[in-house]
């Protein structure tokens, strides 16, 4: 059965064969990885290979990395180590950042209009506060893939005694990840953004540093989050590590997003690529065409069997103006009409060429891209796509 065209493996990607294959074997097993006996060593020892193939990943250390239930849950655990130091995030952080980051009245960095934070007025914050500093920055923005300046921005932070947290949960599988080279204190992954199961994620530690608990309880994961581990889900994370280490097909991806992104302006509508003069992850594509709101476009791409977003996913399922794109500067209703393409290793010409044969259809009709994703050459010709 044709399930249709995904394109929104920002939000998730599609679980990894390998991964599935590793969490069948664990869930044919038994046994605690706190247990002594054999069970218990077996069970262990998948979380063990997990946490060498996650640390190999990112150039960390084995011992460093904690196990979590997600990628919110480690930005959450990192920021809940920075132990009474001012905190200093950017505006186009993620939400598991930055709405801990409000309650902690945070001092905000603002971004330009290419979508890269400011690091000089990051740098004046840091000065400004009255504490040490603790910084929290991602690597790669999840809306517009814009690459942030995370290692100058390390740099000038631990210049003044900050510590440096960073969200490397969109940029993990997708470009090089190196928390040494990245000089970061702490640094936040997520198993689903790579091919593995969602529910599972990853703190990494650059060094011997602080950590309190959000959960506590029986003294798992050297202390720094107690509960029984989810080996299944850390077994699979751990099986998507070992193959997001292979960066290869993301050229062709790139290529592919180029490519969607020239035959969309061919079509003279106005169209704002966002962070397009910037570094951005080879996989993302965020514009605005101001003709229709992202809502509108989001639902009828839906019904041409084409799966994208509009900014992250949102817990109500609702489609919400981005505060990114609102941060960059752009006014209301361009952020929104923003909607998100994201690719990933499935995805073909073809999908890029059912994807703007569907765009012009909803441009053309202003309704809905209709049930039909096929596209000959006549459709595309009569939708005036450059060839």
């Amino acid at each position: 059965m044709n399930r249709g065209v995904y394109m929104d493996w920002n939000a998730t990607a599609p679980l990894r064969a390998g991964a599935l294959a590793t969490m069948a074997a664990v869930l044919q097993e038994v046994g605690n990885p706190s247990s002594v006996h054999a069970f218990g060593r077996r069970a262990r020892a998948w979380v063990d290979h997990a946490r060498d193939a996650v640390a190999k990943l990112v150039g960390g250390r084995a011992a460093l990395v904690t196990f979590t239930s997600g990628g919110t849950e480690a930005n959450n655990l990192a920021l809940h180590a920075r132990q009474g130091r001012t905190l200093v995030v950017s505006a186009i952080e993620h939400e598991s950042v930055l709405r801990p980051a409000r309650i902690a009245g945070a001092q905000i960095a603002r971004v330009g209009r290419n979508g890269e934070i400011d690091v000089a007025h990051l740098a004046y914050l840091i000065d400004k506060a009255d504490r040490p500093a603790f910084v929290s920055v991602m690597l790669a923005n999840n809306e517009t893939g814009v690459i942030q300046p995370v290692a100058e921005i390390a740099r000038i932070a631990k210049s003044k005694g900050a510590l440096v947290h960073c969200d490397a949960v969109q940029a993990a599988g997708r470009v090089p990840v190196d928390i040494s080279e990245l000089g970061v204190d702490y640094l936040t992954l997520s198993a689903h953004k790579i091919g593995g199961p969602q529910g599972a994620g990853a703190l990494v530690l650059a060094g011997d540093l602080p950590v309190e608990p959000l959960v506590q309880g029986g003294g798992q994961e050297r202390n720094r989050r107690g509960g029984t581990e989810n080996v299944a889900a850390i077994a699979g994370f751990g099986a998507a590590a070992d193959e997001a280490t292979q960066l290869g097909d993301n050229a062709r991806i790139a290529i592919l997003r180029d490519a969607l992104e020239e035959r969309l302006v061919g079509f003279g509508l106005p169209l704002t690529v966002f962070g397009r003069t910037a570094m951005r992850l080879p996989n993302t594509s965020c514009f605005a065409s101001g003709t229709k709101t992202a809502e509108t476009l989001v639902m009828a791409l839906d019904l041409a069997g084409i799966a994208i977003s509009a900014g992250s996913a949102c817990s109500s399922g609702k489609v919400r103006p981005s505060h990114v794109i609102s941060a960059m500067g752009f006014d209301a209703a361009t952020a929104g009409s923003a909607i998100r393409v994201s690719l990933g290793w499935q995805n073909s010409q073809n999908d890029i060429d059912q994807f703007v044969g569907a765009w012009g259809r909803v441009q053309r009709i202003g309704l809905s891209a209709g049930p039909d994703t096929g596209l000959a050459r006549g459709d595309a010709d009569d939708a005036r796509i450059p060839a």
